[in-house]
This record gives C-alpha cells, structure tokens and sequence, in this order.
C-alpha cells in the first residue's frame, strides 16, 4: 500500500490538526487527540507522527496555515512601511517588499586580488 493510499485514523488527524493549530506538545496534543493519558499516549502519538502519511498530512497542513496567515503577514508589512513611528522601520518594512516583488537591488561585490602575476614567453 503506497503513502498516498493509507488512510489517516481520526486520532492521527485530531493530532496533526492540534499541533498545527496551537503549536502545543505532543503530549498536550496526544490527549486532546484521544490518546491515552500520560507517557504512553505521548510514545503512541510520537509513533504515529513518524509515519510517512501522517507527516504528508502535517506538511500540507503546515502549507495551508502558512498561506491562510500569509495574507496577515503581508497586510502587517505593508502597515509598518506606511505608518511605523520609526523611519528604520519603515525603510526595512518598504525594503522587504519590494524585494518580494522582484525589486531587490544588485548585489555588488568587490574582489581583490593580491600577488604579483608574471608571464615570460619563450619563442625559442
């Protein structure tokens, strides 16, 4: 049976769902999840976390928070560029936009080399 075939219990859900949504422990998530009280439902959990479909559920979880608070994010951001009290922050706040915008300035570098450098031909 592949990963994408193996069905999530609902315990392993409510655990995923749980860490995700509160960032709490394992063993935190565990009980709230239905997993037996103390050590071993921290063990059970902790298990079951390593499963590879259950990690595939966690990561798509993670993925879809990240880009529900994304919009948060960016609303935050563009706030501090346009009314932060302090000027450096506003400066970072504008900086970080327009890098996320594909403005960001060229990166310069200066190289040195330090030596002599001689070349003698011999056309004998």
């Amino acid at each position: 049976m592949n990963v994408l075939q193996r069905k999530l219990t609902t315990k392993q859900m409510a655990l995923v769902d749980t860490l995700v949504a509160t960032g709490c422990s394992i063993t935190k998530a565990a009980a709230e999840a239905g997993y037996a009280k103390g050590d071993s439902g921290r063990v059970t959990a902790s298990k079951a976390l390593k499963l590879s479909h259950v990690q595939q559920y966690m990561m798509t979880r993670i993925q879809e928070t990240i880009g529900l608070n994304a919009t948060k994010a960016a609303a935050q951001v563009s706030k501090l560029a346009q009314g932060a009290k302090s000027e450096y922050v506003q400066l970072e706040a504008s900086k970080d936009i327009l890098d996320r915008a594909g403005y960001k300035p060229i990166e310069r570098a200066q190289v040195q080399v330090a030596g002599d450098i001689s070349v003698s031909i011999d056309l004998s």
